[in-house]
């Protein structure tokens, strides 16, 4: 169940005797014209601060910080009436979503407001809309704007005017750094070319239009708690995209999911002709239908779709753009137009939901309860198994953050479709399986999370195309065509899981922790950082009448003689809830006793990232996030321009993340790696390795095919065709299952198989004598998500990851992405082997 929070304490308050006569432009209250300047993103904070003690129809709400400490707002507008009473109007409408304490609303929906959500800026160096953001603010709280105030009687916007202002700030503060007295408009100018990272990303370099879903960012945490809170009938993404482009508004393009329905394709085309008025009176170029899609889960449009809303992207011409630019046509296209385009939107689509609020709230209601009573597809119940408490808490806590119920255990022998063998099975709930059944209010974002394969009804598609939940995590599930209801329903707030029995203090010689997941890495990270000595099993032994698994960690009191030991290793491990077992001699029961050669000593390592140009932004961050935010572990970030200047013998590991690197310093590494360091090359990294002195990765051996047009005729191709004929070689985001050897340090924790989201077609030959294929694809492995018939006739037979040995040090080769958006939780425990297993 959602948390009911009072939102007399949410607001911020403002304390006034009255308003003023009139109600300040951004222009008047900034001191200059709106889109003659970038704004500051603590003055758009102190318009809305301004319009809040001003203006008797809002309420401004900070709903969390970012990474920088920069505050997260959101406006509430609405009509003298209604905003007075908008705790009452949230609890209505989540009524109307079946999600209100008292069950579904037994009032028409009718009698509650239409609520329309803009969200602005997500993509920092895309800032034109929240300028936009602060104009559309002033039209709306305006109590004299005869064309905005009717729209209030039927409706609450929320405007958010900026989504991501750690980005907005690096891109604005560069471009005032190098632009002119006069803004240069040739597009060859410096003030046209942002630096690396750019401004695109959040803090950690994450790209946050593609977190709603996963939830990782401390932003999207804090919006999309509050989107949950409220569940908008409307929601816009306000974004820009390449400045050469017109305006793009909904409808959208194919692919669609099939589970959006008929009314929010038509609510799209509603709202979108109403725009294209606007825009046919102005005479502005614009586009729909085309590009941008409605599939992947965790944009701001179908995030907002797949709970109900009628969600939207509009895309205005700019990135790159500055105060001014010529476009490819010969225009000079300025701030201040970008502003007036988005702005025209943004009141555009409130009044056009205004116009249509009655069928709107029916048709939301209506959307939930078919959600309830008949939920789409398949399978009307998921089961997953408990076989690693760390992860099901995991997902049991994405799955609690998104609003869906779910519950543990039910009675019997039952069938369903196992997702590792793609086949109806029989099998047993056990009392501690994870247990979600589909008929509930979320039932739709649930199906699109959890379904084994998505429906691509066109491959050309703008993002990933799989990343179904139980492969990410890991985690055997099974799919039941049946309804079966948890026995036991988990509660809002209620903990995850029971909390892990404490170890023993009395006689004892070792602690063993397990390796399965990314907690246990934590916990490791949390001893290692405190001097405390770890030791792990590289072969499975029994003592105690317990089992422990390749990869075990043990803390022996050998080595560890301090006094504040065994309360060093105990709050460590309650901090991480991580579950030990003592030992009480270092005779086992069967297998290697702990001071045998098979117990190897983790030394502590010093970590170096690869940043700056040449690295993705994206991939590296992914990686700064996880040493820094989740496991909490030192890493020095290195530019890459300067990696031949720094001592590569102060550091153990060198990562380098995903890039385009000129050339890499492959001597240099070779004899690093030569002197016992470890290196982790990650994705497009491993091809420049290839034929390098030292290292052993090669490509796959060269298709032979005959590709002459007169013995395939196929390959005469009409013009027609070209985008699908582009996509033939392309993966854009599939999964494979992957044949793992986790008796290797670098699939410790692992099953036999693992599951890789490809972005590519990239595949290696198996190494040779001096390597390790630990993760190889065979001629079978595709599961699910596009992919183009000749990346899929390539990816057969092959090496995604390995590692080599060379002289003291080791090479890791990780083709595919394990980290991918921090959501691939599977993945973490395979890159934590990579640091702090393989080459110990």
């Amino acid at each position: 169940m959602l948390k009911k929070i009072s939102l007399s304490l949410l607001y911020l308050s403002f304390a006034c005797t009255g308003f003023a006569q009139q109600l300040q432009s951004p222009s008047q209250f900034l001191g200059y014209k709106l889109g003659s300047q970038f704004t500051s993103h603590f003055r758009i904070i102190e318009y809305f601060k301004y319009v809040a003690l001003n203006s008797k129809n809002v309420k401004l709400l900070q709903y969390g910080t970012t990474n920088e400490g920069r505050p997260l707002i959101a406006m509430f507008i609405a009509s003298d009436e209604n905003i007075g009473r908008l705790e009452a109007i949230r609890q209505h409408n989540l009524a109307l979503a079946g999600l209100g304490g008292d069950g579904p609303a037994k009032t028409a929906a009718s009698t509650t407001p239409v609520i329309v959500w803009l969200s602005y800026n997500v993509h920092g160096n895309e800032p034109s809309s929240s300028e936009a953001s602060m104009e559309a603010l002033f039209e709306m709280a305006n109590t004299a704007d005869t064309r905005t105030q009717p729209w209030l009687n039927n409706t609450v916007v929320v405007i958010d005017p900026c989504l991501n202002p750690d980005g907005r700030e690096r891109y604005i503060n560069y471009y005032n750094s190098v632009k002119g007295a006069v803004p240069d408009a040739d597009p060859s100018s410096r003030e046209h070319s942002e630096p690396w990272p750019g401004g695109r990303v959040n803090h950690y370099y994450f790209d946050l239009n593609r977190d709603w879903a996963w939830q990782t960012q401390k932003e999207t945490r804090g919006r999309v708690a509050l989107f949950n809170q409220w569940l908008p009938q409307v929601h816009v993404d306000f974004h820009e995209q390449g400045y050469n482009s017109p305006y793009y508004f909904a409808p959208a393009a194919e692919p669609f999911h099939r589970d959006i329905t008929a009314w929010q394709r038509e609510f799209q085309t509603i709202i979108g002709k109403n725009n294209a008025k606007y825009f046919d009176q102005n005479g502005w170029m614009y586009f729909t239908k085309e590009e941008f899609d409605l599939l992947y889960p965790s944009y701001g449009d179908t995030y907002p779709i797949y709970n109900g809303s009628i969600g939207m992207t509009y895309e205005q011409g700019g990135i790159g753009a500055g105060l001014a630019i010529t476009t490819r046509n010969g225009d000079t296209l300025t701030l201040a137009d970008r502003i007036s385009h988005h702005l025209s939107n943004s009141l555009s689509t409130v009044e056009a939901a205004s116009a249509n609020a009655a069928k709107a709230l029916n048709e939301f209601k209506k959307y939930f309860e078919d959600s309830r009573m008949n939920p789409p597809g398949e399978y009307k119940t998921y089961v997953i198994k408990n076989d690693n408490q760390d992860k099901i808490d995991m997902l049991a806590e994405l799955l609690h953050r998104n609003g869906i119920v779910y519950g543990f255990g039910a009675t019997g022998a039952t069938t369903g479709y196992n997702y590792i063998t793609g086949k109806m099975e029989q099998f047993t709930i056990s009392s501690r399986d994870l247990v979600i059944n589909a008929y509930q209010s979320k039932s739709v974002l649930l199906n699109v999370l959890l379904e084994p394969k998505t429906l691509v009804a066109d491959s050309n598609t703008y993002d990933i195309t799989a990343w179904s939940l139980p492969y990410a995590y890991g985690l055997k599930t099974y799919g039941l065509k049946a309804s079966i209801k948890p026995a036991a329903e988990k509660i809002a707030g209620e903990a995850l899981s029971p909390p892990r029995p404490s170890a023993s203090k009395t006689h004892v010689y070792a602690y063993v922790s397990p390796w399965r997941s990314v907690t246990d890495v934590k916990f490791l990270a949390a001893l290692l950082k405190k001097g405390i000595k770890v030791r792990y099993t590289q072969a499975p032994f029994e003592a105690g009448g317990k089992k422990f698994a390749p990869g075990s960690l043990i803390i022996t009191k050998s080595g560890n003689n301090g006094e504040e030991f065994d309360s060093l290793v105990l709050r460590a491990a309650a901090d991480c809830n991580v579950e030990l077992a003592t030992l009480s001699s270092g005779f086992v029961d069967k297998g290697a006793d702990i001071g045998s050669s098979l117990i190897k000593f983790i030394h502590p390592p010093k970590v170096l990232l690869v940043t700056g140009e040449g690295s993705s932004a994206e991939a590296m961050g992914e990686i700064w996030h996880f040493f820094e935010q989740q496991i909490v572990y030192p890493v020095t970030l290195v530019r890459y321009r300067d990696f031949d200047r720094i001592r590569l013998n102060d550091f153990d590991v060198a990562i380098f993340p995903n890039g385009y690197y000129e050339e890499l310093p492959a001597e240099k590494l070779q004899n690093w790696v030569h002197d016992g360091g470890k290196l982790i090359a990650m994705e497009n990294t491993v091809s420049l390795l290839v034929d390098k002195k030292g290292f052993s990765i090669k490509n796959l051996p060269a298709d032979k095919k005959d590709t002459t047009t007169k013995n395939n005729p196929e390959l005469i191709k009409l013009y027609a065709d070209r985008d699908h004929e582009a996509i033939r070689s392309n993966v854009p985001g599939a999964i494979y299952k992957v044949d793992m050897d986790n008796t290797h340090p670098l699939g410790f924790g692992l099953d036999k198989y693992y599951y890789s989201l490809k972005l590519s077609d990239a595949l290696y030959s198996y190494l040779g004598d001096d390597g390790w294929n630990v993760g190889t694809v065979k001629k079978n492995a595709y599961v699910e998500g596009f992919v183009g018939q000749k990346a899929k006739e390539k990816i057969k037979d092959g090496l995604l990851f390995g590692v080599q040995s060379l002289g003291h040090g080791s090479v890791v080769y990780m083709v595919d992405d394990p980290l991918f958006r921090s959501f691939w939780e599977n993945g973490k425990l395979l890159f934590s082997n990579a640091v702090f297993m393989v080459g110990q």
